[in-house]
């Protein structure tokens, strides 16, 4: 009897289970896209609440994953007594956290000191079959009964007409906050772009001198990319939005000043979400 062939056997049968089991990984999960705010025409049919500044999760009952199926290494205690229930959500410490929220996210070896720091903040249940309005009944019943420090829930709210709502987005927005979520009250759960949810937010602009060219690629090649621009702070950062396709054609000279717009800055100064507006000033 060949004894090593056998071993090898053996071991091979032992291990494959495991093995098999360790590519089981979470799939990428199917998740809900809000738009840019257009219209509404009765605001009272909308739950609005504060869109946080933090990194989307979504929680499949098991495993904690970003929304591209990733696993989110966080420690054993953070989801112990989480329900089985489908969860939709935003890892988030508070406003104006979003860099000290990404670090702590993106480590592979957990810091248990910094995600003692982080809340789960549900905002939807994407496989429960109700209404939104339902779904908030849903998921204020499972804050309730579940004994988490970690898990919390977006607080949904409705106000009485436009005027309150542009007043409430001026304070969240001089409290360093991003911006606010409208959900129709009637709409179910849909994978996907909806226009069931906006996102209502107030830009930024500013200006800047085009210092590089950067080439596209895929249907953009031999065209304009982004443009490389440096503020008058001497801050140097990329604009790849925003552009038309004869602006990507003939795009802004070297020298030439233009205004962006934005939302926010990051802790170093560079305009979150830049996307060209106009040329403000030529090179000539």
């Amino acid at each position: 009897m060949n004894y090593k062939l056998t071993a090898f056997l053996l071991a091979y049968l032992l291990c494959t289970p495991i093995i098999a089991q360790e590519k089981q990984l979470p799939s990428k999960p199917a998740i809900q896209h809000g738009i840019t705010y257009k219209h509404v025409n009765n605001i009272t049919q909308y739950w609005l609440s504060e869109k946080l500044d933090g990194i989307r999760g979504y929680w499949n009952g098991k495993h904690l994953v970003t929304r591209q199926g990733n696993i989110i290494h966080s420690p054993q205690w953070f989801t112990l007594h989480w329900p089985k229930n489908t969860m939709d959500g935003e890892l988030w410490i508070a406003r104006d956290q979003f860099q000290a929220t990404l670090s702590c996210i993106r480590k592979v070896t957990i810091d248990e000191h910094c995600w003692q720091q982080v809340r789960f903040m549900i905002f939807d249940l994407p496989q429960h079959a109700g209404t939104f309005t339902e779904r908030v009944r849903a998921m204020k019943n499972i804050i309730a009964n579940t004994k988490s420090m970690s898990l919390a829930m977006i607080p949904q709210f409705k106000l009485e007409s436009m005027q309150q709502v542009e007043e409430l987005l001026n304070k969240v927005i001089a409290n360093k906050g991003e911006g606010l979520m409208l959900h129709y009250e009637n709409a179910r759960y849909k994978v996907g772009r909806s226009a069931n949810i906006m996102k209502l937010k107030k830009h930024q602009d500013a200006e800047a001198t085009v210092i590089a060219h950067i080439s596209g690629k895929g249907k953009y090649q031999n065209m304009l990319g982004a443009v490389k621009v440096k503020t008058a702070e001497g801050i140097i950062f990329k604009i790849g939005s925003g552009f038309s396709d004869n602006e990507r054609a003939n795009p802004p000279a070297i020298g030439t000043i233009i205004t962006y717009k934005y939302n926010g800055k990051t802790k170093a100064g560079i305009p979150r979400f830049a996307r060209f507006f106009r040329i403000r000033e030529s090179k000539s």
